[in-house]
């Protein structure tokens, strides 16, 4: 697999998924089906990262801050002299994201948003004093481009993918996800609106990628999965 270019950062996929391929319910609650290994293994990876990107869904659904709440492992970013907490990146195509949603309580490290001028004007209003605004003159964020301003200006050099879908399927079709991290859950949820992890079911894609496994690990029913995407 060729390395990532170096305009932009390395960018991994961490999701987790039923065995019938849902990574959540119809009504997107908080992905609680998975078990507290999982949710360990999701901190040690954003350890490992400089930034976490999700969707402005993703965080309200799951009323996420997207911290790290394992002072050791704080501890082992500031001897790699990265910050002790990954900077926090929303993305919203719209511009409808919540100022008071509970992200913007915590101040632990940087918000970066990336949006298109759609967003209203009282929302960049309020969001301004809380957040860098990155709006786009355009339908929808450019990705490529979010990436590159990430790397430049935030000095990104890792980055992890946390939702949702919607999210992971534009960065894997426009060839800018390097690695994915899947959690096989045993749980069935079924449901055909449900979304699996390019979206919903049955939305092919434009072409289809292929991954190599780089390791697998089974702990208590549970299968740790880690792959490269293959160029």
């Amino acid at each position: 697999m060729p390395a990532h270019p170096a305009s932009r950062p390395f960018v991994t996929a961490n999701f987790a998924m039923t065995w019938d391929a849902r990574i959540s319910t119809r009504n997107s609650t908080p992905s609680t089906f998975s078990s507290a290994c999982d949710k360990r293994r999701l901190v040690e990876i954003r350890a490992q990262c400089d930034a976490i990107l999700a969707s402005a869904k993703t965080i309200a659904a799951d009323n996420m801050t997207m911290g790290l709440p394992d002072e050791a492992l704080r501890a082992t970013r500031t001897k790699r002299r990265q910050a002790p907490y990954p900077l926090r990146v929303l993305l919203t195509n719209s511009g409808r994201i919540n100022p008071q949603l509970r992200i913007f309580e915590k101040t632990f490290s940087p918000i970066v948003i990336f949006s298109t001028t759609r967003m209203p004007a009282a929302t960049r209003q309020s969001l301004a004093p809380k957040a860098d605004l990155w709006l786009h003159d355009s339908a929808t964020v450019n990705l490529t481009e979010m990436l590159t301003t990430l790397r430049t200006d935030y000095a990104v050099k890792r980055l992890v993918c946390e939702g949702g879908s919607q999210v992971f399927r534009a960065l894997l079709t426009a060839g800018l996800i390097d690695e994915l991290h899947l959690t096989l859950a045993p749980r069935l949820f079924g449901g055909r609106t449900a979304p699996t992890l390019t979206s919903i079911a049955g939305q092919y894609l434009p072409q289809s990628t292929n991954l190599r496994l780089r390791s697998m690990e089974v702990i208590e029913g549970e299968c740790f999965l880690r792959y490269a995407i293959r160029r």
